[in-house]
């Protein structure tokens, strides 16, 4: 029996955690998008001018019969550097922050706690700047974000970027890889 639910993370490029997220057992559809601004329906090019107030997002579903919340959270931490204020490397603008957007208080305590016992824990020298707010609205990216690295594998962003942060994430995570 499946309990599907959502989750949605801004961690900087959406290409990038599209395809880390994709590659999860008990991962059904990871959607590129936008939440967390003011602007209904904005394009790829509004939110990248930083006057949308959106974060790119990737909005999962999931089942959790099979992953848990707290297993994407320790994805979502592991794949972008929560310390980088609206950015990540050379990605920059308040479009790339750092965000958990909750779909539940159960989401938003989970990830409180994870939050706090990584400060704890002092993985990063720098703290922590992740927001976790209230999930409002998602709106889907264009279509050719979609699957952006497996229908663009030759992108220099890509072999540049996406790919080398994958192929991290697939060692770290391969105990709960499809």
């Amino acid at each position: 029996m499946s309990k599907l639910s959502l989750a949605t993370f801004g961690a900087g490029c959406f290409w990038c955690t599209e395809a880390c997220f994709n590659e999860l057992n008990g991962v059904l559809e990871v959607l590129p998008g936008f939440s967390g601004g003011k602007r209904e329906n904005p394009s790829y090019e509004q939110v990248c001018s930083g006057a949308t107030g959106h974060a790119e997002v990737a909005q999962i579903t999931f089942d959790e019969e099979v992953v848990s919340f707290q297993e994407l959270l320790r994805v979502f931490w592991f794949i972008h550097d929560p310390t980088q204020l609206n950015r990540q490397g050379n990605d920059i603008g308040t479009h790339y922050r750092s965000v958990v957007f909750y779909h539940s208080e159960r989401q938003a305590e989970l990830a409180r706690m994870f939050k706090a016992r990584l400060t704890e824990q002092n993985v990063w020298e720098k703290p922590i700047v992740t927001e976790i707010s209230p999930f409002e609205r998602f709106y889907a990216a264009e279509s050719y974000h979609k699957d952006y690295l497996k229908n663009n594998p030759n992108n220099m962003y890509c072999q540049a970027v996406v790919r080398p942060k994958i192929e991290k994430f697939k060692i770290a995570f391969r105990d709960i890889l499809k």
